[in-house]
């Protein structure tokens, strides 16, 4: 718990107030029960267990050793699911199943795996040693080792790659407008992002062609006005009007709403 929280402080404070230490403690003892053929009891355990820490962990999963849930509200772990050394999981996390049948059903967890707040793994799939789930992430593909996943459906993030897939016109646009070329990569699962690139790349395109028949329309004697284009500076979302400051009968935005109420 030292290593991996911070706002740890001393070894009772540890053990009397971490749900996710508590409930792994009883974990322990329901999957004991549990493997000694007392199914009833041991859920029975599971349950109080849910009750007194938020946490709901199936006492036949099988969990490996220094396993930490921090803070812990809403972590759901389900039956067949299997949890490496050293994992970690933040609130809200789910290890939930696809399907009905009575089968494994649960993901794998490999060692030293990070799951972060909000994320959901869902079948039997197999997240690899070291890898990474970001917050909020919903993954139903297996993850390679030392991976990181993020977005809805969760997608595999090498960062090291996104500079070199990015095409030269981008670039170019990107630099005109300010944008950080790095963070608008076709691989990021952002549709804000996607959305950006599809415009640098039809707006380059378009400089294109526009240069292509001006030199075209040269090359016919014709005369084109050299017209320096301003500079486009960077790119920032600007400060909303407050509410009070909006006319409500201006509903398309024409600033007419005055107006009409006049004339009315």
């Amino acid at each position: 718990m030292f290593d991996r929280d911070p706002a740890a402080r001393t070894t009772f404070e540890v053990v009397t107030t971490y749900p996710g230490v508590h409930a792994v403690i009883f974990y322990r003892l329901a999957h004991g029960l549990w493997n000694a053929g007392l199914r009833w009891l041991a859920r029975w355990l599971s349950s109080f267990a849910r009750w007194l820490t938020g946490i709901e962990i199936h006492p036949a999963a099988r969990i490996g050793r220094r396993f930490f849930i921090d803070h812990g509200i809403g972590v759901v772990v389900g039956e067949t699911a299997e949890i490496g050394d050293d994992v970690t999981l933040y609130h809200g996390v789910t290890l939930g199943g696809t399907t009905w049948k009575k089968e494994k059903r649960h993901p794998t967890i490999r060692n030293n795996v990070v799951i972060g707040a909000g994320a959901k793994v869902l079948g039997p799939i197999e997240v690899g040693e070291g890898a990474r789930i970001g917050s909020n992430a919903v993954v139903v593909k297996d993850v390679p080792a030392g991976a990181t996943v993020v977005g809805v459906p969760g997608r595999i993030v090498d960062r090291s790659r996104q500079q070199a897939k990015l095409s030269e016109g981008t670039r170019e646009i990107a630099r005109k407008m300010g944008f950080d070329a790095y963070g608008l990569t076709r691989d990021m699962p952002d549709p804000v992002a996607t959305a950006i690139h599809a415009m640098l790349e039809h707006m380059h395109a378009m400089d294109r062609k526009v240069e292509d028949m001006c030199r075209g329309l040269k090359q016919l004697g014709a005369e084109v006005a050299e017209i320096q284009l301003p500079d486009l500076g960077p790119c920032e979302i600007g400060r909303e009007a407050p509410l009070e400051d909006i006319d409500p009968l201006d509903q398309e935005g024409t600033g007419r709403g005055r107006e009409r109420e006049g004339n009315s």
